[in-house]
């Protein structure tokens, strides 16, 4: 049986409303005008004058609506001017019911969800450049619309509360977010969304179910297999269920967290630097978060205590427990039986403890263990968890080391997953702790970007429209010194750094400006969005790339050829 579009329910669902009231407009102008019709007019002295259908037809007309032009075409009898009284009556009646009728047609949900499905889709099928779909626009949804925006990449964001596709609506993107008030795990939304479009770059799933989130999941897996799929999920059964579907990007943010934490503490510099990627942290900054090495004290052991605990314990950092409910299964885990007052976190040790992490799911506890703990120990490093959003400013106010939010970590990590290209993997280029290469990339990037944002994106060479290439073949191979120069003016720098170049299977971190570019480089570039637009003009034309190269304009007609080639006139 064939599925029901939307212009079939949109057609039901006027028919079902307006068919009586156009039954009713009809019959009361047909009564009106026959009644009319019929009414035996003024004796004139050659019989009694009736009105033609016309003048019947325009006299209910204007008299519906209670306007009154006069007696057409002559005066009225008595009889006539009893049947207009009747006919502005009915009239007004008839078309109040009509208009009552169309605005509840108008506010009817069947009616307002289809042609919002419809408005959606045609908003998704306008989008040019590259877009991903988030499924929930709760608070990691919102962060993620943000960085996105902030990136200037366009989302197609399905929710099921309408107060928040309408809060998306108000919100001040940097470019243009489209919402639909609908079930994401829907297969029809999904293809609204666009999700079997070339240009959709992937889809978020985002809800508070992790159930959902599978869902979603399964349905879009089924529908494009090509697809880039990242959920959040906190449930270990369902992750593995996720990922057993095919492709499927699974984020904790626990555990994320966890691997970010012990990043920070064993190689500062690598954590900073990604941070600074995704917008988390600015250039003045970007060396201020380096947990010391040492004792931790968790307190709470939930999904983020047993997360921290088991990466801390990887790297043969000690900690202890703090919980009221504390069960352990490891004889060697010690722990601390009660809430994390300050007598529990005394006998825990943390006069030789280097760090506190109040991880509990209640922000009034954690507050509480935070300001226990700075009592106790004023130096000591303190990470502390916040659950609720609307609590950012009483937790701004403690001034903690490290925050910790589940949905802030989940939206900048799938924001690194979208925006970073894999290309960029610092690991493969650091050595030891990497202090040295990553100040390096800091100090480059800023002397070069100042204090504005990170923009990333990826250029590979070659292809007809290649300027490089072109040039390549006729002996002249630019280096990455020329494509960086501003077409305006070859003097100039554009604000781009070249991050990292590959050319086969090689990698080259920071490559210099004297290196020789060929036909296949492809090379990860950051900087401003206006340098990026002029960089592509370096790379895709060949006259721009000859005079950034040799300093001279190349002729591009036959006549400026001919004239070049003669050289200059010698004066007499």
């Amino acid at each position: 049986m064939p599925a029901t579009s939307e212009l079939d329910r949109v057609t039901a669902v006027v028919l079902q409303y307006m068919r009586t009231p156009f039954l009713v407009l009809l019959a009361t102008y047909a009564l009106g005008i026959t009644g009319m019709s019929l009414m035996p007019g003024l004796d004139t002295g050659d019989g009694a004058r009736s009105m033609n259908l016309f003048h019947s037809f325009y006299f209910f007309t204007f008299t519906a609506t209670t306007t009154g032009f006069g007696e057409v075409p002559a005066d009225f009898s008595e009889p006539q001017r009893l049947w207009a009284t009747v006919c502005i009556y009915t009239g007004v009646v008839a078309w109040l019911y009509a208009i009552g009728s169309f605005i509840r047609l108008v506010q009817h949900p069947e009616l307002v969800t289809a042609v919002s499905e419809r408005r959606f889709a045609r908003q998704v099928r306008k989008i040019s450049q590259p877009f991903v779909v988030i499924c929930g626009f709760g608070d990691t949804g919102s962060l993620l619309a943000r960085g996105l925006s902030d990136n200037y990449r366009k989302a197609a964001v399905i929710d099921c509360n309408a107060e928040r596709i309408k809060a998306l609506k108000l919100r001040d993107y940097r470019v243009k977010m489209f919402g639909l008030c609908a079930d994401a795990s829907v297969p029809k939304h999904l293809l609204d969304a666009g999700i079997t479009r070339e240009n959709c770059q992937g889809l978020v799933a985002l809800t508070r179910s992790d159930d959902t989130n599978l869902k979603i999941a399964v349905m879009a897996r089924a529908l494009n297999p090509r697809l880039k799929i990242v959920c959040r999920s906190t449930c270990n059964q369902t992750r593995e269920y996720m990922e057993s579907v095919g492709d499927v990007e699974v984020v904790d943010p626990y555990d994320v967290f966890s691997r970010q934490m012990c990043t920070a503490i064993f190689n500062p510099p690598l954590y900073n630097w990604t941070q600074l990627l995704i917008g988390a942290l600015d250039f003045k900054r970007a060396e201020s978060v380096s947990p010391p090495v040492g004792k931790w004290i968790l307190c709470g052991y939930g999904r983020m205590g047993r997360a921290l605990r088991r990466a801390l314990d990887e790297r043969g950092i000690p900690t202890v427990i703090v919980d009221p409910a504390t069960r352990p299964v490891d004889p060697q885990l010690r722990s601390i039986v009660g809430r994390a007052d300050t007598r529990a976190l005394d006998d825990a040790g943390i006069r030789d403890a280097v760090g506190v992490v109040a991880g509990t799911d209640s922000d009034e506890d954690n507050l509480g263990i935070l300001l226990s703990a700075r009592k106790l120990k004023p130096d000591v490093f303190l990470v502390v968890r916040q659950n609720h959003h609307e609590n950012e400013l009483a937790f701004s106010g403690v001034n903690a080391n490290l925050i910790m939010q589940p949905s802030l970590v989940t939206a900048r990590q799938i924001l690194q997953m979208l925006t970073v290209p894999t290309i960029l993997n610092l690991r493969h280029y650091l050595r030891g702790d990497g202090s040295g290469e990553v100040a390096r990339l800091v100090a480059r990037t800023q002397s070069i970007l100042g204090q504005e944002r990170i923009h990333l994106w990826l250029e590979t060479l070659g292809g007809s429209g290649c300027a490089v290439a072109s040039l390549a073949g006729k002996g002249m191979v630019p280096t990455l010194g020329d494509i960086q120069r501003t077409p305006m003016d070859r003097t100039r720098r554009l604000r781009i750094l070249a991050l990292v170049l590959q050319r086969g299977e090689e990698l080259l971190m920071l490559p210099g400006d004297d290196t020789a570019l060929c036909g296949g480089d492809r090379i990860l570039f950051c900087g401003t969005h206006r340098d990026h637009r002029l960089l592509g003009a370096n790379l895709h034309n060949e006259y721009t790339l000859h005079y950034l190269q040799r300093g001279v304009e190349e002729p591009r007609t036959l006549f400026a050829a001919w004239l070049s080639r003669r050289g200059p006139v010698k004066a007499d």
